[in-house]
């Protein structure tokens, strides 16, 4: 695997460059047709390099959570535990590559020994690589980012977050619920955090039919690394 530690971009794709506006511009409206063929070369080019940059072998799960918890935190010091038993269980553990809830589960992976992965997004504030990161790769775009989130992962972990941990979270169901994705193991952790997100789904979704009332099985919640550890075991084996 290699690093993309370029805030240039990566010089096999100069294509890429560094344009911080590019998702922004192309989600900007109708625009020309040539302008929007250039940006499906640079999604491409954007792939090829996350397919690339990330090659290992072991399972992987990847845990989604809010950038804003320092360390100390309630979520935090759990995110940082669930990354070293993951990683004692011989899972690779991939996040979004910044800090908060990301860095934690990226430390504990780091500190047990185990693989520790990260698909960062370059924004203007608040999403810098975090230093316990063996590999990641930098992306642009939102949405390639996230299917290289799922794309390599058997196992999700979401903890408490914010649009973004929404978004991710309900994509992956979404995906599941669909079939697109294959059943995998999506788990909560934060306590009550989930369960007022629960309390909605219940309330609104299922009373509205908008969901089934099995759909909301599709994400399981534990209260421990160690359960969501083993809640992981058994749905894969």
């Amino acid at each position: 695997m290699t690093d993309d530690r370029s805030k240039e971009g990566n010089s096999r794709y100069p294509f890429l460059g560094a344009v911080s506006d590019a998702e922004k511009n192309f989600l900007s409206g109708r625009r020309e047709r040539g302008a929007d063929l250039e940006s499906a070369v640079r999604f491409f080019l954007e792939f090829l390099r996350g397919f690339e940059s990330l090659d290992f072998e072991q399972p992987c799960v990847t845990v989604f959570g809010s950038a804003r918890f320092a360390e100390g935190h309630a979520y935090y010091e759990l995110a940082r535990a669930l990354g070293g038993r993951l990683a004692e269980a011989g899972y690779a553990v991939m996040t979004g590559g910044g800090p908060g809830i990301m860095e934690a589960a990226n430390r504990g992976a780091r500190e047990a020994g185990g693989l520790s992965l990260g698909c960062n997004i370059r924004l203007p504030s608040e999403q810098q690589p975090n230093p316990y990161l063996d590999h990641f790769v930098e992306f642009e775009h939102f949405f390639v980012r996230k299917v290289v989130l799922v794309k390599y992962s058997c196992a999700f972990v979401v903890m408490p977050g914010g649009f973004g941990t929404l978004d991710e979270a309900f994509e992956v169901l979404t995906l599941i619920q669909t079939g697109k994705l294959d059943s995998f193991p999506v788990i909560s952790m934060g306590g009550r955090f989930w369960q007022n997100m629960r309390d909605f789904v219940e309330r609104s979704l299922i009373a509205e039919e908008t969901i089934s009332p099995k759909d909301i099985e599709l994400m399981q919640a534990a209260d421990t690394p160690e359960e969501a550890v083993e809640m992981i075991r058994a749905a894969l084996d």
